[in-house]
């Protein structure tokens, strides 16, 4: 059995919506996508997941609480119904499919504190799905001093194989993260600053619209230098690589008092120089530079980013990839990994003291039968 069907989940720190992909992989260099489905959050749903998160920053560590454990419950919910649909899409029957990669939600990462929190009910879903659910892909490495992100390198590696050395892939969600592959398959990764989060956050408190559509309001708006360079200014951008943040570690503040344009323009350029100086941080300039994740969309985050980092950005699409279902096929690909004991993260991709593997397996039925 070594090669899988596998499902990877997605929802990330944009808080956009579910993502759910469909790969065929033996974990290795072999990958080939099959399908893909996403759906969006509803309002409702998405504010559920913010108060979760707003509760979670206030607590010392993971622990129950009421209003988590219902936003937990849609979640999974959520996700079942997603790879149901999938399912269908593709005439597959859950006996299939060898495993789900089920990321969750992450509404705390706080590696400094020795911990991080991704809800999600695992072996609830492996019961709906009749499928064993591999979760918690994050803790382990946390667990062993690594910073738990980024996780998708290894995935990155696989989809590189054949392009020349050094390549840079950029993931652009709420949060930002590049993976630097290098001869002999070097790997160097670490998250990049906020990407999407902020201007999302600011055009929503702003206008009630969830995201800055095609960077319109960016494009027309002008960038605050003094604003752009006291954002720039912040302590983590000094540390070095491999690093990891919080969606909430920064926020739009300093925006505060600009217009709905020029706030959109200044934290969009933001997010562009801080893949600038992350790409101060890899040991030798990338020939390509390939950006997967739902800032790929933006044209003019995407300009800027060719500004700030004197290489032009590539959608991943330029691969023939699907650029939409990267994230959810990464977690795919670490859930065959991980039944198989292979590592998912690295010292150079996570700080981890030495290649591990992660998640947790939950077979179908497993707490009837533990009972």
């Amino acid at each position: 059995m070594d090669i899988m069907l596998a499902i990877g989940l997605m929802s990330g720190t944009s808080l956009d919506g579910v993502d759910a992909a469909l790969i065929e992989t033996d974990g290795e260099g072999h990958v080939r996508p099959i399908g893909f489905a996403g759906d969006d959050y509803t309002t409702d749903e998405r504010g559920a997941i913010h108060r979760a998160v707003q509760r979670a920053l206030e607590m010392d560590q993971p622990g129950e609480d009421r209003l988590i454990r219902t936003a937990e419950q849609m979640l999974t919910r959520r996700h079942a119904e997603l790879v149901e649909r999938l399912l269908t899409q593709e005439g597959l029957d859950a006996a299939a499919i060898h495993v789900v990669g089920f990321h969750g939600q992450t509404i705390a990462h706080r590696p400094d504190r020795g911990w991080t929190w991704q809800i999600g009910d695992g072996a609830g879903l492996a019961d709906r799905l009749g499928i064993t659910v591999v979760d918690q892909l994050r803790i382990a490495d946390v667990a062993a001093g690594g910073q738990g992100a980024p996780l998708l390198p290894v995935y990155h590696r696989a989809l590189c194989a054949a392009l020349p050395r050094p390549v840079a892939v950029l993931n652009l969600g709420g949060v930002g993260n590049l993976t630097w592959i290098g001869e002999g398959d070097a790997l160097v990764a670490f998250d990049t600053g906020p990407a999407n989060g902020l201007v999302n956050q600011w055009v929503e408190t702003l206008t009630g619209e969830p995201f800055d559509r095609d960077g319109a309001l960016a494009d027309t708006g002008h960038v605050d230098g003094d604003v752009l360079r006291g954002m720039l200014a912040h302590p983590w951008f000094d540390l070095p690589a491999p690093k990891s943040l919080d969606r909430h570690d920064f926020t739009d503040r300093a925006a505060v008092g600009l217009s709905l344009a020029d706030g959109a323009a200044t934290l969009t350029r933001f997010t562009a120089e801080t893949v600038a100086l992350a790409l101060g941080l890899v040991p030798q300039r990338p020939e390509r530079l390939i950006v997967a994740g739902g800032g790929r969309r933006n044209p003019t985050l995407m300009r800027m980013i060719g500004e700030a980092c004197g290489v032009a950005p590539e959608p991943i699409e330029a691969l023939g990839w699907n650029g939409d279902a990267t994230e959810a096929e990464g977690f795919a690909y670490m859930a065959v990994r991980s039944l198989k004991g292979a590592p998912i993260s690295f010292p150079g991709t996570t700080g981890a003291p030495a290649p591990m593997t992660g998640g947790t397996a939950h077979a179908p039925n497993e707490r009837i039968r533990a009972a």
